[in-house]
């Protein structure tokens, strides 16, 4: 499990699918990053049932410190070995929980784990270009606009801009045995809680 300072990431369990479920059909938030499709339960329970047998993806569930509740997830997909390079997604499922740093601490967690677990060197993700709350916190959490897809979506009933951000594996100083287990100041890691590859 990661910690931070108000919340934590640690691996999706049974008890979350039904607000997965719900978040999933919630057309308000989908429509911030990909058009609107229902999905009927079994369909979700399934999804939920393959986490952690898909290598090349990570889902962490976003909780509260001391709080089993889950608020939200965030995904790394596509993760390749050879470019050392992920996707990262993020929801935060309602929208009391929206706009007060825990999604911004979520994704300064899994970018962390990223380049000290993972050994990527680069994290991407595309932003819808109506979803401006979004484009800061990335870009607050050092993530730049690299590029711009016109027209790239069609969501409700309009076409939408994609913006392609990333962020770099920050310069390190050389490898000393010393370091070996550091961690970044204000993120701690529990220990011995697996972690869980999932889509």
């Amino acid at each position: 499990m990661l910690l931070g300072s108000r919340i934590s990431l640690g691996p999706i369990v049974p008890a979350d699918f039904p607000s997965l479920f719900c978040w999933a059909n919630d057309v308000d938030a989908v429509r911030l990053d990909t058009a609107y499709r229902p999905i009927d339960y079994v369909q979700h329970t399934q999804w939920c049932e393959q986490l952690g047998k898909d290598p090349t993806l990570v889902v962490f569930a976003i909780r509260k410190l001391n709080d089993p509740a889950i608020i939200g997830y965030v995904k790394l997909s596509n993760i390749h070995a050879v470019h050392r390079c992920a996707e990262l997604g993020i929801r935060v499922g309602v929208e009391a929980n929206r706009g007060k740093g825990y999604g911004k601490e979520a994704i300064a967690l899994a970018v962390s784990f990223c380049w000290n677990h993972l050994n990527l060197n680069r994290v991407q993700l595309i932003v819808f270009g109506h979803n401006a709350r979004a484009a800061r916190v990335y870009a607050a959490c050092g993530f730049e606009q690299e590029g711009l897809l016109r027209r790239a979506a069609f969501v409700s009933g309009e076409w939408i801009d994609l913006a392609v951000m990333a962020a770099l594996r920050p310069a390190q100083e050389p490898y000393r045995a010393a370091d070996s287990d550091r961690t970044p100041s204000n993120i701690a890691l529990a220990p011995s809680m697996p972690l869980v590859s999932a889509a």
